[in-house]
Parts: C-alpha cells; structure tokens; sequence
C-alpha cells in the first residue's frame, strides 16, 4: 500500500487482513491511476482547472424556482467547508466524518469537502434513527457529525450522556442548511475560497459506506479514492456513456452508493450537471425531469412502474436515458416504461461492497430478460458451492472481480464474501453463451419447494403483468408437506378488491405465464410492502409476515 495521509490511521488498521481481501484488477486502461491523488480534486478541481468552471455543477429546486451552482462555485465552496472543518472543528485526515442529509447541495458540498481534508466519511440515509446512528458510530469511532438541521434531532440524541443512544466517540455536531452563528453555513462564508488539498494516496480510506436493507449489525464497506474514480470510470463509461450536457436526476439518497455515484460522482466526474432534490415520489420526479430538462434518471423499478402511468401528463420529452438498480427489474416493469417512454431501461445489479454497477448492458445491447454483461473492466462467472463454474444455462452462485471490491471494517464477514479471490455478491445467477447474466433471486431468496427451486422475482414477474396487480412481493413459507410454498403478498390497483376469486383468478393468470409449479400457492391481499429507504423490497419482512 502507498504511503498513507491520514495522522488518524483507525480506518486503515481496521482493513481486513490482505490475505482475505479479493483480487483486484487494476492494470485496465480505464483505472490507471497515479499512486497519490484526492477525488475530490478530481471530481470538482479538474473541471475548473480545465477551464469548465462556467459550467453548471449542481441544480436545485427552491421557492419554486429553479437555481443552479457553477463547478467554480462548488469549488470554492468545498474549500470553505474545508477549513471550517480542519480549523473550527480541528479534524485532521483519517478522523471519520459523518454525514447526515437528504439530497440538497449542502449535503453534495459537505461530502466532497471532507474528501478534499482527507477525512474518511460515513454518509447515513436520513430515514435512520439515533439506535441506528449509534450502531454505525461506535463501529466506525465516528468522532464528528455533520447534520442537516431538519435532521438534528435523532442526531443531537447521540450526543446526550445518560441517554440509551449516547454514542461515547461522538463530541460533536455541526448543523448546515442553518442560519446560526455556529452553523456551518454561517461559518464558512468567512473562510478564504482556496483550500490546499490532503495529499491522499489512491488507496487511502475516503468512504465507508453501510449496507442499507439487512437484518442484524450494519456492514461497512470501506472503499478508497481510487474506488470512487473507478465507479465513474466503468459502469457509466461503458454503459450510460454520458456527455457533459447531460442534466441528471432520480430518487436514491446519495448515503446510498447507487445514488452517491449516480447523483453526484457520474456527472461531475464528465462536467455535467444534477438536479439535486428532496423527499421525491413518482409524481414530483416527473415534474423535476419536466421543468429542468433532465436527460438521464436513476431511480428503483417501483417508481418506473408508477412514472409509467404518468408519462402522458409531464413533458419528457429532454429524457435519453433511465437507469433502474438497487432490487430486480421484473421485466414486465420494463416493457410497460418501455410503451409509455419509448425508453429501452439500463438495468444493472450492483452492491454497497463493490462501491456501484458491475453487470448491466448499454440500450442497445439490452437481451429480454437479462440484466446484461460484465461491465468492462470486471470479470464474472457462475459458480457451485465448491467455487467451481457450472455450465452455462445452469443457475449458481455469482462470483466476481474487478478494480472494486469488498473490504469490511472490522467484520468477521468479509470471509463469507471474499473466497479464493472472489467476491461472492450472495446472488443466484444463470450466464447464458453469450454471455448476458439473468437474475434468478438473492442466494437465501431461492424457494425450494417439493424438490422445485424457484425464484421469488420470476413469480413477482408473472403477477405484475396482471391488470389488477399494482405491487407484490413473494417468498418461501414454510410447509410441512413441500418444505416451503410459494407465497405472494400483493397491492391491488384502485378499483379492484380482495377476494378468494380474485386470488384465484391471480394462481390461475400465473400457471398460464410461467411454469405451473411456481404458482403462489398463498396469496395476501395488502396494502403496502415493507421498503428500504432506498426502495428495496425487505424479503426478510415478508418471510416474518409468512
């Protein structure tokens, strides 16, 4: 490893062992990087050294009028809250920074300043709550927090002493998006606009980022410098292949690598812009790709399924590309944006442990049903249990490697997902000769049911393409007789109710659609499904309710 910058070294001592890390693949052209370099600089200095400081950088809705900051703009302010954190509150490189905030410039410039001081940062989805917050600063020894104000009040939690969520690292909290004299705002208008950058190295920590979506302890991926250049140097490169009049937009929070990438890092790494905005639904992302122009959206397939059905009513026509991650796209779901669009989706299958996308295929690649192919610069291969390839059209483990991969803090997990090399996403996967990659389910998603394996999202698949069926979910119940059975748990469209004929109207439209025995044998009617904050469907929740 090269020479590190950070004078706090917790994030580098706590690396997993090298022998438990994966192969990484760094002699590619596309990640050639030098042995010392910030991203940060990269991300938003570069630009305005080469002479795109003019341009604009970020894009927002407030009062109802659209406003815009420069790359110019955004380097100068990165570099006052730069030294409001080295100077007012006295960090030094390697002290982790955590980052509490919807998607608004605030929330953009604070990451991107901290990069710059050579903190490492730990975004957290706003949604969190302090039990939460506690888990992952007593796993990260976060010292320091910066928080939205309309956030503060699960965070000031932490900081109370005799409260349960008195987290014993954290000594302090910055509020942005204020108007106090202790606010960051306020204190960085006094600070110069130039900021002499941490001299990081490629492989030093700038990023660690907690799974979202699990049971149990969070997981956090530490990623460095080099991994943040790599995420835009390969999925969007090769796949989304944006140009620097691009206009991005979408809903995943930029805590959550799909959207810290996508919403922040893709377009600032080519001089394009985003349009940054908060607590979106389906209605009021149409209206956002509308009235700024936007060209490429990112967001999960529940809201294309929804946007669907309102493409008619908003001006979209500005839009190229639409971009759906984060849980499996069912194909029905594709074809229905596909008609209301004319759009062909960009599908991709990616995890917080490999920092973004590393399958998917660029529109006019696209093969019905797949998600698509390696993205250059990553290998992949389906593999048993033994590590060992199957044959092609055989369903097994995904196994993968590439300039990414996973490097748990201080988890005795990281052997599960790194073997022999490999990192094992924990996806089931089929490769067919061409070499597409088609979903099956996550590995602990499989129904086994009387000797049958069957995927949950091919069922869900089926189910969505009824005309009654708004959303569902399907899991294994357990069964005395077949082991497990198939169960679905659906949200009906306005206008339809429950009943045993609807149900089995629903087993009979999917007998007809797929194989007979993948049918739910059980249906429930509800009225909405367990989420992530980020638009995954909780399987594990269902599996309870089962």
């Amino acid at each position: 490893m090269e020479r590190s910058a950070h004078l706090d070294t917790y994030a580098r001592d706590h690396l997993p062992p090298p022998d438990e890390w994966p192969e990484f693949l760094l002699d590619g052209p596309d990640v050639n990087y030098p042995s010392r370099l910030n991203c940060a600089v990269e991300l938003v200095d570069a630009m305005v050294a080469r002479g795109d400081g003019g341009r604009i950088a970020l894009r927002w809705p407030q009062d109802g009028q659209p406003r815009t900051m420069t790359y110019a703009q955004l380097q100068a302010l990165t570099n006052r809250i730069a030294h409001v954190l080295t100077e007012d509150m006295q960090l030094v490189p390697g002290n982790r920074l955590l980052l509490r905030g919807p998607n608004n410039p605030m929330m953009a410039a604070s990451w991107l300043a901290a990069i710059k001081a050579g903190l490492v940062t730990v975004p957290t989805m706003p949604l969190l709550r302090a039990k939460e917050l506690k888990q992952i600063i007593d796993k990260a020894q976060v010292s320091a927090m910066l928080c939205d104000t309309q956030l503060r009040v699960e965070a000031e939690y932490c900081l109370q002493p005799g409260h349960e969520h008195h987290c014993a690292p954290l000594r302090q909290i910055m509020l942005f998006n204020d108007t106090a004299p202790d606010a960051l705002d306020t204190l960085a208008t006094a600070k110069p606009d130039d900021f002499t950058a941490c001299d990081t190295a490629v492989d030093d920590v700038c990023l660690i980022a907690f799974t979202s979506g699990t049971t149990g302890m969070p997981k956090g991926c530490m990623h460095f410098h080099r991994d943040v250049l790599a995420m835009c140097d390969l999925f969007p490169r090769h796949v989304i292949k944006p140009q620097p009049d691009d206009v991005f937009c979408g809903t995943p929070p930029l805590a959550f690598t799909f959207g810290l990438g996508g919403l922040l890092c893709f377009p600032l790494r080519v001089g394009a812009s985003v349009v940054l905005a908060e607590k979106l639904n389906p209605e009021t992302l149409m209206a956002l790709i509308q009235d700024f122009r936007a060209t490429i959206v990112f967001t999960a397939p529940t809201f294309y399924r929804q946007m669907a059905a309102l493409a008619d009513k908003y001006d979209i026509r500005s839009l190229r590309k639409s971009v759906s991650a984060g849980e499996a796209l069912p194909d029905a779901t594709r074809q229905l944006w596909k008609q209301a669009t004319g759009i062909e989706m960009i599908d991709g299958i990616g995890g917080t442990e490999m920092i973004h996308v590393f399958v998917s295929s660029p529109p006019d690649e696209v093969r019905p049903g797949a998600i698509g192919k390696v993205v250059p610069g990553y290998v992949a291969c389906v593999v048993d249990d033994n590590m060992q390839p199957v044959p092609n059209g055989t369903a097994g483990r995904l196994a993968l490697k590439g300039p990414t991969g996973c490097r748990y803090l201080a988890d005795d997990r990281q052997r599960r997902f790194v073997q022999h090399g490999w990192n094992l996403p924990g996806d089931t996967f089929v490769q067919d000769d061409d070499g597409y990659f088609f979903y099956q389910a996550r590995n602990d998603d499989m129904i086994v049911s009387a000797g049958y394996n069957i995927a949950g999202p091919e069922v869900e698949d089926a189910l969505l393409r009824h005309e009654a069926v708004a959303e569902c979910g399907v899991v294994g119940k357990p069964d005395e007789e077949r082991g497990q059975i198939v169960k679905a748990f659906v949200v009906l469209k306005p206008g339809y109710e429950p009943s045993s004929e609807l149900s089995e109207a629903l087993q009979r439209f999917v007998k007809g659609t797929v194989a007979p025995y993948k049918y739910p044998r059980a249906i429930a009617f509800v009225s909405s499904l367990p989420r992530t904050e980020t638009g995954k469907l909780q399987r594990f929740a269902l599996r309870k309710m089962a």
